[in-house]
């Protein structure tokens, strides 16, 4: 009986935090189905008329460009990531490189850096290069803002892997690609997967870089979303609209790979 309770007692409050995580979400989808007016009262209103209003006005202000060149750049992005990212936690962690520590140091220093110390050379060099509003530029910025963390978390999945069986393969007679294609990557293809699902996710949400150095060819969402606070005031439901599309591509890769999401963050919490 008191591990009923105790199991019980958790539970609700699981399920209440994950209420108050969520809440915010079902709020902002709830708005996007009302009208302005609905939208702008106070106190709010729980009972209103679901239109899909405010939907035509955000595909009549052609979001369609800003979702291509986020979905281009996040995607290209955590691809060089991983294709990076993985040899290097090799050499980092299953075959060692001499002062391997200060390396890591390195990679996790790139991180401490303002995002607004670098943001004026790279301003310049990208207007140098010709570069700007390009969605190339972003796409190699974000693989450069991403790769520290990837490489640190690639290192931690590939330490959890048994050197009997990289062992028992080269006694077989596996290569080196061999062995990181048939035996490494099945592995830690969760942590692969949760390492890739994360650096989507902090490419697709960046805004800091995309407003300073894209305009109108290489616009991406989060930049779309500002177009909504005008002078003529807060377009709430509007907003919330143009949000819940934004959103949407982020919440089905994490639907759909909440499994290997899951097992990837847990790697090595459980001997």
């Amino acid at each position: 009986m008191n591990k009923r309770l105790h199991n019980t007692i958790w539970g609700t409050v699981a399920w209440i935090a994950g209420i108050v995580f969520v809440f915010p979400v079902i709020w902002m989808v709830l708005t996007s189905f009302k009208q302005e007016q609905a939208a702008a009262s106070n106190p709010p209103s729980w009972t209103f008329t679901p239109t899909l209003h405010q939907y035509a006005q955000v595909f009549d202000r052609n979001i369609t460009p800003f979702l291509l060149n986020s979905l281009m750049a996040s995607i290209f992005s955590t691809l060089l990531v991983i294709l990076l990212a993985t040899p290097a936690a090799y050499a980092l962690s299953i075959r060692p490189v001499a002062k391997w520590t200060d390396s890591l140091f390195f990679f996790i220093s790139t991180k401490m850096m303002p995002a607004v110390a670098a943001l004026l050379p790279i301003y310049l060099l990208a207007k140098h290069l010709g570069m700007l509003d390009n969605v190339w530029t972003m796409v190699i910025l974000y693989t450069s803002m991403n790769l520290p963390l990837a490489v640190w978390m690639m290192r931690s999945f590939l330490l959890e892997v048994p050197r009997e069986v990289l062992e028992a393969g080269e006694v077989d007679g596996a290569s080196l690609p061999t062995s990181i294609r048939k035996i490494i990557m099945p592995i830690v293809s969760p942590g692969l997967a949760a390492t890739a699902l994360i650096c989507f996710i902090f490419a697709w949400n960046e805004f800091f870089l995309a407003v300073n150095l894209t305009a109108t060819n290489a616009g991406t969402a989060p930049i779309f979303l500002v177009g909504f606070i005008s002078s003529e005031g807060l377009f709430l439901a509007r907003l919330c609209a143009a949000a819940t599309l934004v959103s949407l591509p982020v919440l089905i890769a994490g639907w759909v790979a909440q499994n290997k999401l899951v097992r990837g963050l847990s790697m090595g919490a459980v001997k």
